[in-house]
């Protein structure tokens, strides 16, 4: 049976979900956040050390300001109401991304809630946010001081120290990795969902994890 370690996720369809119930793609971002809170308490339930979400990309700033100025107050929001259930919770939250070029309340945010949960050990929470892998790649390559090879191009990626992801899913119909963690996802096992991000839930989760457990996974061996 395969370990499990790491799973990834593409939260694709807030928007979509928002329309499709008569309502704003605001009201599906609302709801994609309860989403996240969901998966993260089934996770741990089903002791998966690693989650990773592709929160905002380094794509996502040519949506229109109005969405843009929304997502952000919904993540300052979010930490500044969750912090103190995220320790209890033994939660330990890591962000992915340049977060040089997020607005200063936002940057703020983040990195005091970093700090705050880095001594956390029953989950790893990784929020991709103004991520994009090709950069990433592009800037480990510039930050390495050593021989060019893969061991030491890993040490300067985001998810140093870190299992690559062994499962992406990806929500909302499309079969595409949008620009994430092209590098660690190279053998990852990929499974998309017709399904909206606010419509997923633990017994996706759960069907995926037992599929993904009796799948062969050979790495390039037979």
């Amino acid at each position: 049976m395969n370990k499990l370690n790491h799973i990834a996720f593409i939260m694709d369809g807030n928007g979509r979900w928002g329309k499709k119930n008569k309502k704003s793609r605001n009201f599906g971002h609302i709801q994609g956040v309860e989403t996240v809170k969901k998966i993260v308490s089934s996770s741990i339930k089903f002791e998966i050390p690693i989650i990773s979400f592709y929160v905002f990309s380094s794509e996502n700033w040519k949506r229109p300001k109005k969405e843009i100025v929304f997502l952000f107050k919904l993540i300052h929001s979010y930490f500044t109401k969750e912090i103190k259930s995220l320790i209890s919770q033994n939660i330990k939250i890591n962000i992915l991304g340049e977060l040089s070029k997020l607005p200063s309340d936002i940057k703020s945010t983040l990195k005091k809630t970093m700090k705050l949960t880095k001594k956390n050990k029953k989950i790893i929470v990784n929020l991709a946010i103004n991520y994009g892998s090709k950069n990433e790649i592009l800037n480990a390559f510039k930050s390495n001081k050593n021989k060019i090879n893969i061991k030491n191009l890993e040490k300067n990626l985001y998810t140093k120290k870190m299992p690559n992801p062994d499962i992406l899913i990806r929500t909302g119909g499309h079969q595409r990795l949008s620009n994430f963690m092209l590098w660690q996802l190279a053998y990852a096992e990929l499974f998309f969902l017709k399904k909206l991000w606010p419509d997923f839930n633990s017994k996706d989760l759960k069907s995926i994890i037992n599929k993904y457990k009796k799948s062969k996974r050979n790495f390039g061996s037979l």
